[in-house]
């Protein structure tokens, strides 16, 4: 069984995020706040002594494990579709509001039951996802004595974490991060 330490990160920040807006599949590129924040992230992974770093192929994380990379020196060693943020169906591209407007029975089963709305991803399936692809970065990338960097987004990050930690964590903040520990499945974790 592979043990390793991985830093998994949510992207810096879009102007679909400062608006509200969830995004899901949709492709959006940081805004300036969010290249600031990766390169913040980089700064803090400075002494890490990271082994790589693998990121979702949307543009979003890319561009963020693009900057985080070229801070510490590195290049991102893959992109992982599995990595990506979970559909959102009908709620895309809207914000809760517009969501409670537009589909109020859809947005009450999800504010209430977690239930997704028709064409969304479950969360479960979302997990099951996110966990495999964490697994290749633990696999290909980290080594006994070098963690990798993940660079997905927030829903995907918290719908793995949660089945780790048996119960939700709260909104990870744009180049927000965690330390987790892998063997086999995420055994301990703990915002850093």
């Amino acid at each position: 069984m592979v043990r390793r330490l991985l830093y998994v990160a949510r992207h810096g920040e879009t102007d679909w995020n400062a608006a509200g807006r969830w995004q899901g599949h949709t492709d959006i590129p940081l805004n300036e706040k969010g290249h600031a924040q990766a390169r913040a992230l980089g700064e803090a992974l400075r002494t890490a002594g990271l082994a790589g770093v693998v990121s979702s192929d949307l543009s979003r994380a890319h561009q963020t494990a693009r900057i985080v990379a070229e801070v510490l020196g590195l290049a991102v060693a893959y992109v992982d579709p599995d990595l990506r943020e979970r559909t959102l169906g009908p709620f895309e591209g809207l914000t809760r509001e517009e969501c409670a407007q537009r589909y109020p029975v859809e947005w009450k089963a999800w504010a209430d039951e977690r239930r997704p709305p028709e064409g969304a991803e479950h969360p479960a399936d979302l997990a099951v996802r996110v966990r495999g692809a964490l697994g290749r970065a633990a696999e290909r990338v980290a080594r006994e004595d070098a963690p990798a960097l993940v660079v997905a987004h927030g829903g995907a990050l918290r719908a793995v974490l949660a089945e780790a930690l048996g119960v939700l964590p709260g909104m990870i903040e744009n180049g927000g991060m965690w330390r987790v520990q892998w063997e086999g499945r995420i055994v301990r974790a703990e915002a850093v």
